[in-house]
């Protein structure tokens, strides 16, 4: 049992430490090595869990593809197929991009031309996107002549430029930001009946940040 805890341990190091290589450098240029000693093992205890570069960069994205899982279904449940749904996961996902470093390598791996995956994290966002807004569409929540596939396009968009440009810029991911954007295209988007119950801030908190930041959060979003 102690052996199985140490490899988890020293398995569970070796992703966190190549997906933030990966997100620093790209998979070309990342190193083995370099991944070894970010992660504090040997090169030989990197080898017995993982064969070359490639499976460690899918076991990144493995990673991060279980988390947009868990986002996704965690905001399904609890709004259904509605406008909120897509606000509140769009929230937790940049929240995710910020704070969670196998998020944030998956997707860098996601966009570099040198590494080909078995998964693609943007496709599976956008299908969840169009997924949930057909469901909107089909329950009246969206505004009169608001096509469901036109609204995804935007919102995909829009989420994979927070996702670029907060590679470089992190309040790109911010919460104040994100709420920005839903302030200006939900009054868009929305059935009138509808819009007054939308929180463009989302209705949880992003993971990683503390409580006494929340309710400062909270605070500027309302003001």
């Amino acid at each position: 049992m102690v052996k199985q805890e140490r490899a988890a341990r020293t398995r569970h190091a070796l992703i966190q430490a190549a997906a933030a290589v990966f997100a620093e450098e790209g998979f070309v240029t990342a190193s083995l090595s370099t991944i070894s000693r970010r992660a504090g093992v040997s090169n030989g205890a990197l080898h017995f869990h993982f064969a070359n570069k490639s499976m460690l960069a899918e076991a990144v994205e493995a990673g991060a593809a279980k988390a947009v899982r868990d986002i996704t279904e965690a905001a399904s449940a609890r709004q259904g197929d509605s406008l909120q749904t897509v606000v509140d996961a769009t929230h937790e996902l940049m929240g995710a991009l910020a704070h969670d470093i196998v998020v944030r390598g998956g997707f860098e791996l996601a966009g570099d031309c040198a590494y080909r995956g078995e998964c693609s994290l943007r496709a599976q966002w956008q299908e969840w996107i169009e997924d949930t807004l057909r469901g909107a569409a089909r329950n009246g929540a969206l505004a009169e002549g608001v096509s469901w596939a036109d609204s995804a396009r935007v919102i995909v968009a829009a989420t994979a430029g927070f996702e670029v440009l907060g590679g470089d810029d992190a309040s790109w991911l911010s919460r104040q930001n994100v709420t920005r954007f839903w302030d200006v295209i939900l009054p868009r988007l929305a059935d009138r009946r509808n819009l007054a119950g939308l929180a463009s801030a989302g209705t949880w908190p992003q993971p990683g940040i503390p409580a006494q930041d929340r309710s400062s959060l909270r605070a500027s979003t309302e003001q």
